[in-house]
């Protein structure tokens, strides 16, 4: 399994043409206490950068986007009932979507783990 990152602090676990997409920890520890998180149907079609999912807490509503093209699959259901799995593992059992890729050359565009760590450490 191969782990990418977004610029918008997403990351994407990629194994074979499915992903399972959710935010970083640093995009978790920026928005503070996660109060509600809104998941995509299953079926629904996204692009590369469109909007996929809302997580809001009590700062700011955020949109997540789609780190890559492709169709939902599943949406995490448990966030419905506990959308603090996102503070408490973000990059683990507070995932929000898994999807099936349309175009895996769109991977290429995003980071590795240690380019997206010297990304944060520039912000």
């Amino acid at each position: 399994m191969s782990r990418y990152f977004t610029e918008d602090h997403e990351w994407i676990d990629v194994d074979g043409d499915t992903a399972t997409v959710g935010i970083t920890d640093y995009a978790q520890s920026q928005l503070g206490d996660i109060v509600f998180v809104e998941v995509p149907e299953e079926g629904k079609s996204v692009g590369k950068g469109d909007d996929a999912a809302v997580v809001e807490s009590v700062k700011a509503a955020s949109d997540v986007y789609a780190p890559v093209s492709g169709t939902v699959v599943e949406g995490n259901p448990a966030l419905e009932e506990s959308p603090a799995l996102v503070n408490e593992d973000p990059e683990g059992e507070g995932w929000f979507f898994k999807m099936t890729l349309s175009d895996t050359s769109e991977l290429d565009g995003l980071m590795n783990e240690s380019a997206y760590a010297d990304f944060v450490s520039k912000l």
